[in-house]
């Protein structure tokens, strides 16, 4: 990021709308792929006030990704041999809408309910 489109006023000073050449910049980095949390951390402007822009610029939010614990050892062969989700939810300790968002993410292609 350039450092031309921080604001390096002093906290009382920032204005209580983001400018729009200001705005314009959020929306290129949105749109590149930056974090809305990125953005904030290199403005003087609240996650909100930075959502919002970019709402009312029309961009599209992305989904939040939600963090998956690391894939253990052994659910996807026990799966692909025939476990339910459910029982490698039980053996792992995690939540069944956990351990199927887990074999999704790691491309395993989901049985029918109550196929073997």
């Amino acid at each position: 990021m350039s450092d031309d489109h921080r604001d390096t006023r002093a906290p009382g000073s920032v204005p209580a709308e983001i400018p729009a050449e200001l705005v314009r910049h959020l929306v290129d980095r949105y749109t590149a792929g930056e974090t809305i949390e990125s953005l904030v951390a290199g403005h003087p402007y609240s996650y909100r006030k930075i959502r919002v822009a970019l709402l009312d610029a029309g961009v599209t939010l992305r989904p939040p990704r939600i963090p998956l614990p690391p894939t253990p050892p052994g659910l996807i062969n026990a799966y692909r041999e025939g476990r339910s989700i459910r029982q490698l939810a039980t053996t792992y300790g995690m939540s069944y809408n956990q351990t199927r968002n887990i074999l999704l993410a790691e491309g395993v292609e989901l049985r029918r309910r109550g196929q073997p």
